[in-house]
């Protein structure tokens, strides 16, 4: 029955009905049911929080381990599908996991939806949603903007709704808000496990879940009640002391970490903020730092569930959730004495503000020193526009304290220099900020507020003030700042810091203003400084729900239809991949060797790209076009060793699948960096891709290629990467006796006749080697599933 008695239950239900009485409550209302189990969330009130089985697992596991456990491995080690026995190993051994739920953001949930039409399933296994953020398009503003949206995409939506409602998968429609404040408000909660198809995912542990960013593969796996695999991961502690104050935030935590950790510091691990500065951080503070944790190839990032949590669960509606996690706190923070993979230590009281940037987010500048650091290096140190908002910074208490700079600068008569934008982070946050008056502070200083959506932060942006190839400076709130992510611009030198920060720089318009020391000029003539920010956490008053955007799923589903056109340009039923001949891989041609640094966004581009999401074909045209050859220096021109032309990489890729020629990629480090998107997996293969071989591979989309059927694989010596040469064939050989550990080898032969044999490493497990051998995991559930039956 749980820890709580029905009495018990009845009356708090009835005081909650007593405060709340007339009002609607539609995001915030109580999960108050008469009964001692409690709803994971009150949008599924018959999906309950099974602590009790995370307290038996994690007991089975401390006694085999016979240590104290960190809160990641608590969590982690407590879902998994057999803790008795299951080889436990941090960073070598893959685990076999039972998530709680599953997210999935309206860009990556086309794929998920049609590769789990595919599998041939009638209704997801565990709590699932989708979430319509990514394809509203920034231009005029949030009302024109989302109907504009609505138009563009109804082919997609209205897919999207449908299959949700066949499925069983809750819909979150456009206008909602972005994926991670949503699951914020409404999903996660400490001690969950979520699986989510965007890499931002993370930002839910800065309610104490273990959010985890994954391809769609992945995600149908979890949705189609298969246990999920993960390497276990390492455990990186950030041990905070001291107290956040004035300038300082959340964001600069991360900003800092990024700095030591760089973007692939975190690969492997976990990242466990723990120690006495925690409890000077907001829940939505914490959720801002666990959010760029994706920045440094972090599995994920959690914090210890503590009264600030306690405090926003509260007031978004969910006290009972916070009653039972006050009774399983034990199992909810890590245990005296744990052992951390390594220990970063940061005083707060010390931090300073930070700005990161240009063009990679772990080249972090206190903000005192980004003026003169931009005159050396020369980049532009007007700032064209300001952009605060995003799933990392969109929060009430970002937007207040944005509001605190912007109502100092009103009151001396000045507004931004630069153009200003915002966008909340759901319709929740908006509505409230209008009723409270911080987006009406926001307008008057000069700002346009956005649609509740992802917008410039991933490229969904129609910036009309600067042509393509134009130099300049762009400061925002957002998580992200690879060459052209917001802008397509590859001249926009894009800097990322905490909202306030980008506020105070908008209104002086430079990079060389430091709000903590330089004075403004107000309109009449006298200078004044600008004060630290300061605002409320939370709201006095409860959250503005604002308009009802959730559809359930109907309790049966089976008679929807669910529509895609054989003709639609959009969308695409799946066909297989083809499985495996059970031969060695021999003379495959190098379809482009890649320079530097090779994000998903150089893979697989977003902005305009992201309407084809749902549709393989047409969106592998973008394969590629943004990775730098070395052969020529150049992006998305390759020669093609059949005609010796040089051409675009997907017109290559395309003419060596018509003549039957099978091709690899040469990748540097940490290939595959950024974005969980798994298109730049499917793209590769659907084009007649076999191997990718790098230097080392981001995380997730090491993942993802192997779900695809592809064989992502690395140099045993990293310097073997210049042995390779574009013009080169290679063969992959000992595949028949492809086992986890064992290397492989590769011939490269060159074009004088002369070739030489390396060593390539690999991290595949017995299962994964059987998705390479059917061809892909989709394919090899399939065969499981035509065995079972």
């Amino acid at each position: 029955m749980g820890i709580y008695s029905v009495p018990y239950l009845l009356i708090l239900s009835f005081f909650q009905h007593a405060l709340n009485s007339g009002i609607r409550r539609y995001h915030v209302a109580p999960v108050l049911c008469q009964r001692a189990k409690v709803a994971m969330s009150h949008f599924e009130p018959n999906e309950h929080i099974n602590y009790e089985k995370l307290e038996k697992n994690i007991n089975i596991v401390r006694k085999r381990l016979d240590r104290p456990l960190t809160l990641s491995e608590k969590i982690v080690y407590g879902h998994l599908d057999d803790p008795a026995k299951q080889e436990i190993e941090r960073g070598k051994t893959y685990l076999r996991l039972r998530p709680d739920r599953v997210a999935m953001q309206d860009a990556t949930a086309q794929m998920a939806m049609l590769q789990f039409i595919s599998s041939g399933l009638p209704k997801v296994a565990v709590p699932s949603t989708i979430h319509c953020d990514h394809l509203i398009e920034a231009q005029l503003g949030g009302e024109k903007d989302l109907r504009r949206a609505k138009d563009i995409n109804q082919e997609v939506y209205n897919f999207l709704a449908t299959a949700g409602a066949k499925y069983g998968v809750g819909f979150w429609k456009p206008g909602s808000g972005i994926i991670h404040q949503i699951i914020l408000e409404n999903y996660s909660y400490p001690g969950v496990m979520l699986i989510g198809t965007d890499s931002h995912t993370p930002n839910g542990g800065g309610l104490g879940g273990i959010c985890i960013g994954v391809g769609g593969a992945d995600a149908v796996d979890v949705m189609a009640g298969i246990p999920w695999e993960l390497k276990c991961p390492k455990v990186i502690g950030v041990k905070l002391t001291g107290k956040l104050s004035g300038w300082s935030s959340p964001k600069d935590v991360i900003l800092k970490v990024a700095g030591i950790l760089t973007v692939k510091g975190g690969t492997g691990a976990i990242i466990e903020y723990h120690g006495p500065g925690v409890d000077s951080i907001s829940c939505t503070g914490m959720a801002t730092i666990c959010n760029m944790g994706a920045e440094i190839g972090a599995t994920t990032s959690v914090f210890p569930y503590n009264a600030r949590m306690k405090k926003y669960l509260g007031k978004t509606g969910r006290a009972d959730i916070a009653a039972l996690a006050d009774e399983f706190q034990q199992h909810l923070v890590p245990d005296s004495g744990c052992q951390y993979d390594q220990v970063i230590e940061i005083n707060l009281s010390e931090l300073k503000p930070h700005i990161n940037g240009p063009f990679t987010p772990d080249l972090a500048h206190p903000v005192s020193d980004i003026g003169a650091v931009a005159e050396k290096e020369g980049w532009p140190v007007d700032i064209r526009v300001g952009l605060i908002g995003s799933c990392t910074n969109s929060s009430y208490e970002d937007m207040g304290r944005s509001a605190a700079v912007a109502k100092q600068a009103l009151a001396h008569g000045l507004k931004c220099k630069s153009m200003f934008t915002i966008t909340p982070g759901s319709e929740q946050i908006r509505a409230t900020i209008e009723r409270d008056g911080y987006a009406q502070i926001l307008r008057d200083v000069g700002g346009l507020v956005l649609a509740n959506a992802c917008g410039p932060c991933i490229g969904q942006w129609d910036r009309k003030d600067i042509k393509k190839g134009e130099k300049n400076t762009i400061v925002t709130s957002y998580n992200r700042n690879f060459t052209g992510r917001n802008d397509a611009n590859p001249e926009t030198h894009a800097f990322v810091t905490s909202p306030e920060i980008v506020t105070a720089l908008s209104i002086a318009g430079t990079l060389k203003f430091n709000p903590e020391t330089d004075y403004l000029t107000g309109s009449d003539g006298k200078k004044f400084k600008l004060e630290a920010p300061d605002a409320d956490e939370l709201p006095k008053l409860e959250f503005d729900p604002g308009q009802d955007t959730y559809q359930y799923p109907p309790k049966d589903g089976s008679g929807q239809h669910v529509d895609v056109s054989p003709t639609s340009q959009r969308l695409q039923l799946l066909e297989p991949f083809d499985k495996w001949d059970g031969k060695d891989l021999e003379d495959m041609l190098i379809l482009i060797k890649v320079k530097g640094k090779c994000t998903t966004d150089h893979i697989s581009a977003a902005g305009p790209w992201l309407k084809f999401r749902g549709h393989l074909d047409n969106i592998s045209n973008n394969l590629l076009i943004g990775a730098i050859n070395t052969e020529n220096g150049k992006a998305n021109s390759v020669r093609n060793a059949l005609t010796q032309e040089f051409g675009p990489v997907p017109d290559t890729a395309r003419y060596y699948k018509k003549m039957g020629v099978k091709w690899a990629v040469i990748g540097d480090e940490n290939y595959g960096e950024g974005s969980s998107r798994e298109h730049a997996a499917l793209e590769p293969r659907h084009l007649g891709g076999r191997v990718i071989i790098t230097k080392s591979f981001a995380r997730i989309h090491e993942t993802n290629l192997k779900k695809q059927g592809l064989l992502p694989l690395t140099f045993a010596d990293p310097a073997d990467y210049n042995k390779i040469h574009p013009v080169d064939k290679l063969s992959i050989v000992g595949l028949a006796d492809f086992a986890p550990g064992k290397p492989l080898k590769c011939i490269i032969k060159h074009p004088n006749g002369s070739q030489e044999t390396i060593m390539l490493n690999h991290t595949f497990n017995e299962s994964q080697i059987e998705w390479f051998q059917a061809g892909s995991a989709l394919n090899r559930m399939k065969e499981l599933q035509q065995k079972s039956s």
